[in-house]
């Protein structure tokens, strides 16, 4: 991958759908790069960005400024054409936006306190979420459109996620996963599996999405630790790998199947 090391402030970095490509928002603009070559796609250089969500292969980017100037509020969404160079569509917010997710028909905003869920291409709202408090944006999202879930905090002291189906704009299930509030999950690609981890930090569990039963647990470590992030390998077919960084220095990788087994590797 080609080095970088100039580059500004990092503020968020995300993949795209299907891993193809990874978006940058920095303290002076959004950075697109291809995820197998390392190059550099695209470059708006034009302030601080918070969110840049790229809608798979295509010219759509979803972006949030930072705020460090008035064009660039953090309650203002702004979908982006990185091929015309010009500003599609923007939506305003009373708060400020903390996580934006997208597939090829919904667009998802969450705020603080409540998940807006949108149509993408016309941008017309078809359902609005209350939720608890959220401060972190914690969500997780399945871009599949046949198993297109969106998976939110239900409670401010127990690790409980409410699953909510968005292309039918209903609440599937609420799964308790830990006795302490959620720090991180992620729902894999298919929609087949959500995976969650307390603030706790020591379990990482998997739930079989369609009937919230349990399928995997995890071990991390004996000693609590903060879980940054939780990922599903690449898999478009049967999720077999589950990656999970944290404070205590280390990735662990652990196979699903093989759950007594954990491989992991530090960083």
């Amino acid at each position: 991958m080609a080095n970088h090391s100039s580059s500004p402030s990092l503020l968020c970095a995300s993949f795209n759908q299907d891993h193809s490509y990874f978006a940058v928002g920095t303290r002076d603009g959004v950075r697109i790069f291809d995820t197998n070559t390392g190059r550099l796609c695209y470059e708006r250089a034009v302030g601080a960005f918070v969110i840049a969500e790229m809608l798979f292969s295509s010219s759509l980017l979803a972006i949030v400024g930072a705020g460090d100037q008035p064009s660039l509020s953090p309650r203002r969404l702004c979908l982006f054409n990185t091929t015309t160079g010009a500003a599609l569509r923007e939506l305003n917010f009373l708060t400020s936006i903390l996580a934006v997710r997208m597939n090829r028909q919904r667009l998802i905003v969450i705020l603080q306190d409540k998940a807006y869920v949108y149509e993408i291409n016309s941008l017309t709202i078809l359902d609005t979420i209350d939720t608890v408090p959220n401060i972190k944006g914690l969500c997780a999202f399945s871009p599949c459109l046949d198993a297109c879930y969106l998976a939110l905090p239900a409670s401010t002291t127990k690790g409980s996620a409410l699953l909510y189906n968005v292309m039918d704009c209903h609440l599937h299930c609420e799964i308790e996963a830990h006795r302490s509030p959620l720090a991180a999950m992620v729902l894999s690609s298919n929609g087949m599996y959500i995976a969650t981890a307390s603030e706790q930090g020591t379990i990482i569990r998997v739930h079989l999405v369609s009937d919230a039963t349990k399928s995997y647990s995890f071990r991390r470590g004996t000693y609590p630790s903060t879980i940054f992030s939780l990922s599903f390998g690449p898999s478009k077919q049967l999720p077999d790998i589950l990656a999970a960084s944290s404070s205590s220095g280390s990735i662990h990788l652990f196979t699903l199947g093989f759950a007594s087994h954990p491989r992991w590797c530090s960083y």
